[in-house]
């Protein structure tokens, strides 16, 4: 039985995580604890190792002070072996550390560290779904594999979240659980250095961009499945009939060789710019300095690019995938495509391109439906009222 708990009484909370690299479901973790650690409750964070060219997020950013606990053996690719290391060392400091709450994060983490969790004795334990670990881009066997595994992990949990409808949508027809276990928190940002962010002649003349021309930007880890295979493509047919148009790829990862040698070979590398890792403070600025952003992901889970880039008052353009169409509206905040379907995306970059007017309408459009609902602090709020009222159940 859980410990006796009031709302605004301070809760133990341990987040789980398999890797803390740049991106999306690492920041929106980070962010819940900020601002539970603004609220006096005493937060950790337990993380696998994170080693690669996809940056360590706490190296780019502060969110408070906090601890962070490495376990070595909490790794993203499947290893019987070391996942069942992992599962008895998560037991041992959850039991030893008796948190009220274990949140876990990713699909890895959610699976050994709910079960974890709950063999520990922990009172309340719940998982966000930031992205969905099986797709119709995957292996047949993988996904049988991970859809196994979740329908498993969920009877071992109080409550799961998902940072959209889309993503509740495919657990419910998957069978991992019922509708009812589900509620979405969309994934909060802080919304407002995206409102604030403005062109910069200094910025544009460090990446390289022409001051006048039209830019169209990426902010996504060079990663397979992050739709950079569509990126290049699209680009040359867009590149056809506009030559002046500039890319700015915001982001670093394995796909980073391979990137630049398909641009040298198509001959536009001139009209592409790489701005690396940025530090999540600073992607506003970047964002700022495009007139369209593209997001030719094949799986997502809600696009966080879109969201920040409509918060910068910047029209999206994305596939029909996933949480997408939650955000990007058709003809009200962008444009929506079949996936993989580069001459719809080039087509419909042009118009915009070509329609201040029509790219105006749709940022501000943009701009009012994003900066309040998607505000950090409303995600946290959200998340302190679940805990406090899931632990009230246990007593």
């Amino acid at each position: 039985m859980g410990i006796s708990k009031r709302a605004g009484e301070k809760l133990k909370i341990c987040h789980v995580i398999t890797r803390l690299i740049v991106g999306g479901a690492q920041e929106n973790t980070l962010l819940t604890i900020r601002g539970h650690l603004e609220k006096g409750h005493e937060v950790v964070l337990a993380a696998g190792f994170s080693p690669g060219r996809e940056g360590k997020l706490l190296e780019n950013a502060r969110y408070g002070e906090f601890p962070v606990y490495e376990f070595s053996d909490l790794v993203r690719e499947i290893s019987p072996l070391r996942d069942l290391k992992a599962f008895f060392a998560l037991k041992k400091f959850f039991r030893d550390n008796r948190f009220d709450i274990v949140h876990t994060h990713s699909s890895k983490a959610g699976i050994i560290g709910r079960l974890a969790a709950r063999a520990a004795g922990v009172p309340v334990v719940v998982h966000t779904v930031h992205g969905q670990a099986f797709h119709p881009y995957q292996s047949r066997w993988k996904n049988r594999l991970y859809i196994f595994l979740e329908r498993f992990a969920a009877r071992y949990c109080d409550k799961i979240y998902a940072v959209a409808q889309a993503m509740i949508d495919q657990c419910v027809a998957a069978g991992v659980a019922p509708a009812d276990k589900y509620m979405v928190v969309y994934s909060g940002m802080d919304t407002g250095a995206f409102d604030r962010a403005e062109r910069s002649e200094q910025l544009r003349k460090k990446l390289g961009l022409p001051p006048e021309c039209k830019t169209v930007v990426t902010v996504a880890r060079l990663f397979a499945q992050k739709g950079y295979e569509y990126v290049i493509p699209a680009a040359e047919l867009l590149l056809a009939k506009r030559p002046e148009t500039h890319f700015l790829l915001v982001g670093d990862g394995p796909m980073y060789d391979e990137l630049q040698e398909t641009l040298r070979r198509s001959n536009i590398e001139k009209n592409f710019h790489f701005a690396g890792l940025v530090p999540p403070g600073d992607v506003a600025m970047y964002i700022a300095q495009a007139d369209l952003l593209w997001h030719l992901s094949l799986h997502e889970g809600l696009p966080r690019a879109v969201v920040q880039a409509l918060a910068a008052g910047v029209p999206a353009i994305g596939f029909a995938l996933d949480g997408t169409p939650e955000v990007i509206i058709e003809d009200v905040t962008g444009f929506l495509t079949d996936a993989g379907d580069v001459t719809a995306v080039a087509e419909k970059s042009i118009r915009v391109l070509d329609e201040p007017e029509l790219a105006g309408k749709l940022g501000q459009n943009g701009k009012k439906k994003v900066l309040e609902q998607f505000d950090w602090r409303k995600m946290c709020d959200i998340l302190e009222a679940e805990y406090t009222a899931l632990l009230k159940k246990t007593q």
